[in-house]
């Protein structure tokens, strides 16, 4: 009964538990609820002959005059209570936990996001020390623009704190011996224990058995963190949740799609539903076409192996950009919590038609040579088979088929070796109906199409783009931007997206992770279309490295009478 006084839920707050107030303070608050729930009246107790034991220990607390002779009679010591919270990075040695996990570790330490007692491990097959691991953690490590001046102190407390055990992914007793030691650094209490899976697919399932059996918490919560790809279509997806549900449960698996913790796709929920200037225009009644548009500037460079045996639709649209869409998309939750959310995106995809091939174009960059200096072709990597067809570029049309987004057209676009690194989401409303300034825009109505771009990165934005008379004498009109730049406005720097999913992650907050039906609805719509670009071996368009992409794209949006916003950049993008 006891217990439930200090069931306290992780919020971010550091529990002063040791403090001899605190304890005071849980003191008084037990007998005051023995009062309650006893009609009790502080009196002096009389003896009982047969004194049940919730009797007898309500005649001891009432007699105690002190807290530190309240927890000798209770048989309570806080101290011994406490929780702590392990964190295993499985695969420790890779890039990503390199450049990404142990960076947003520290900066959660480093901002006192992380809980009073808490330890990190790195595990991998590599043979390394625990100095080793240090001294690979420290060179990725960077403090706060706004809080630099104890930068060495806090890295080193952190990295005190960072261990390392070298054991095969399959071994169920490197684990053990793994558990043995995390065991020694919880010193009794309870223990609470995150995995982070940064390995390949292929051994996620060894991984999650032999920490599952060996190296879960006996008395605290166990939950792993599963990096993407989630499959490569339908039933490999199935699967692989099939595989991890024999060792855990679904509220146990944490899938991690890192788009969903940047800070401008948390945002949407915001801007949309807090804002009464959006939700009413949030439909087909006023919104022409939504476009999702992911570029980067650079090419495969060294990834060619991993990325040929999956290719953009699946790295990047089927989730992060399917992601948002339903994000964007979805009905007003019942409430923020993780399953009315989650409840509300899957509707989404659920209500999306299946995928074309006919709305899809492909392209694969190739060799180009400009100011001297020649690109490599994605063939040109040594790690790619030089008759690969796999796309480095993927244009698509989709649909979601309710009375909200009707004939919507939805179009995504992603690819590698672009002439620019960006991620946005372009909103581009109707015509104004009899315009009155038409002939000031001639006969291009889409000068005066008013457009919403919330940019993801870099350099995030929103801006919404509206006609404006330029001062003067005359009657010209320009297009104007009505900007909010983040740099500009707000001077704290903005977190990692990996910094607020490990957090959510510790704090079991689920809101912004991937559900196994969510997911699978996510698959149902491009495995289709997978299969058929890969069993008719449809060659992709081949585009100039550092070029706008293949012009296949720009025929599909103007199928549905879109223009790609991306073209004319403004200047303020």
């Amino acid at each position: 009964m006891l217990r439930c006084f200090f069931n306290v839920k992780q919020n971010r707050i550091k529990m002063l538990s040791s403090c001899k107030m605190f304890k005071s303070h849980i003191h008084t608050n037990i007998i005051l609820y023995l009062f309650l729930c006893t009609g009790a009246v502080a009196t002096k107790v009389s003896p009982v002959e047969k004194e049940t034991p919730i009797e007898k220990l309500k005649s001891e607390l009432l007699s105690v005059t002190s807290s530190n002779e309240w927890d000798e009679k209770a048989g309570f010591d806080i101290n011994e209570n406490e929780s702590t919270v392990s964190i295993t990075v499985v695969g420790a040695s890779g890039d990503l936990a390199k450049k990404k996990i142990f960076p947003a570790l520290f900066a959660l330490y480093y901002e006192g996001c992380l809980p009073k007692h808490f330890t990190v491990y790195g595990y991998a097959r590599s043979k390394m020390t625990d100095a080793e691991l240090r001294n690979m953690v420290s060179k990725t490590l960077t403090c706060r623009i706004d809080k630099r001046e104890n930068c060495g102190e806090k890295m080193e407390e952190f990295l005190k704190r960072c261990f390392y055990h070298s054991g095969q992914y399959d071994s169920e007793e490197n684990f053990a011996q793994l558990d043995k030691k995390l065991k020694e650094h919880e010193g009794g209490k309870v223990s609470n224990r995150l995995f982070y899976l940064s390995i390949p697919p292929n051994i996620f399932i060894d991984a999650v058995k032999c920490a599952s059996s060996s190296a879960s918490s006996g008395n605290g919560w166990t939950r792993v963190i599963v990096e993407k790809p989630f499959g490569r279509d339908s039933d490999s997806s199935a699967a692989l949740t099939k595989a991890l549900k024999q060792y855990l449960t679904e509220d146990q698996i944490f899938r991690i799609d890192h788009y969903l913790g940047k800070e401008l796709v948390e945002n949407l929920s915001v801007l949309r539903f807090s804002n009464l200037i959006f939700e009413p225009l949030w439909s087909r009644q006023y919104i022409r076409n939504v476009q999702l548009i992911f570029s980067e500037d650079f090419g495969t460079e060294g990834r060619g192996g991993y990325f040929d045996h999956y290719g953009i639709i699946r790295d990047i649209m089927q989730n992060h950009l399917l992601q948002i869409l339903a994000l964007f998309a979805m009905e007003t939750p019942v409430s923020l919590d993780a399953e009315d959310i989650r409840n509300e995106k899957v509707k989404v995809l659920r209500s999306m038609r299946p995928l074309q091939l006919e709305d899809v174009v492909i392209g694969q960059y190739k060799s180009h040579s400009k100011g001297g200096v020649t690109y490599p072709a994605y063939t040109d990597d040594k790690t790619v088979p030089k008759d690969s067809l796999t796309p480095t570029f993927a244009a698509a049309a989709l649909f979601i088929d309710n009375a909200r987004w009707d004939g919507v057209p939805f179009l995504m676009k992603a690819g590698k070796a672009l002439h620019n690194k960006r991620a946005e989401i372009r909103v581009q409303f109707r015509h104004v109906p009899g315009n009155l300034y038409n002939r000031n825009f001639g006969t291009d109505l889409d000068q005066a199409t008013n457009e919403l771009v919330i940019r993801v990165q870099p350099d995030e934005a929103i801006y919404l783009k509206i006609n404006n008379k330029v001062p003067g004498l005359g009657m010209r009109l320009d297009c104007s931007n009505l900007n909010l730049h983040y740099a500009a406005r707000y001077s704290k720097e903005i977190p990692d997206a990996y910094e607020r999913l490990l957090l959510d992650a510790i704090e079991g907050e689920r809101r912004l992770f991937i559900r196994s039906d969510e997911l699978d609805a996510a698959w149902s719509l491009f495995t289709p279309v997978l299969a058929e670009l890969e069993e008719k071996k449809i060659m992709p368009e081949y585009y100039p490295y550092g070029s706008r992409g293949p012009v296949g794209a720009h025929y599909l949006a103007a199928r549905y009478n879109v223009r790609w916003g991306d073209l004319g950049l403004d200047q303020s993008a």
